[in-house]
């Protein structure tokens, strides 16, 4: 069985942290440095102990994103592919993540 317990700072039910809590925060990324799912880059650097690794390229086909409201898992690709909507459930995500993608999966070369 998979683990999605969701590490952070007040972490809610949907995933929403006390750093982002809009409705449509309802999203986690897992770091490939620790394999556990937090909600946002600043709860890993708040209670990991450690430096964040973002999710490598050649993982991207491995579940690495949680959707907050259903608890469905979903690829990078699914994920930056969704228009910030869940694929599963269609609760909605919030689009101002992809300011700091870069920070949860290794797109650094990736073409605008």
């Amino acid at each position: 069985m998979t683990d999605h317990t969701v590490h952070g700072v007040e972490v809610d039910s949907e995933t929403r942290c006390s750093h982002y809590r809009t409705d449509s925060d309802v999203v986690a990324f897992k770091f490939a440095c620790c394999e556990r799912y937090y909600p946002c880059f600043r709860c890993h650097e708040a209670v990991s102990g450690h430096e964040a690794v973002p999710w490598p390229r050649d993982r991207f086909d491995e579940p690495s994103v949680l959707c907050g409201v259903c608890d469905g898992e979903l690829t990078v690709p699914e994920y930056l592919e969704s228009d910030y909507r869940c694929p599963a459930c269609g609760a909605a995500f919030n689009p101002g993540c992809s300011n700091h993608a870069e920070l949860y999966f290794d797109i650094a070369d990736r073409d605008p």
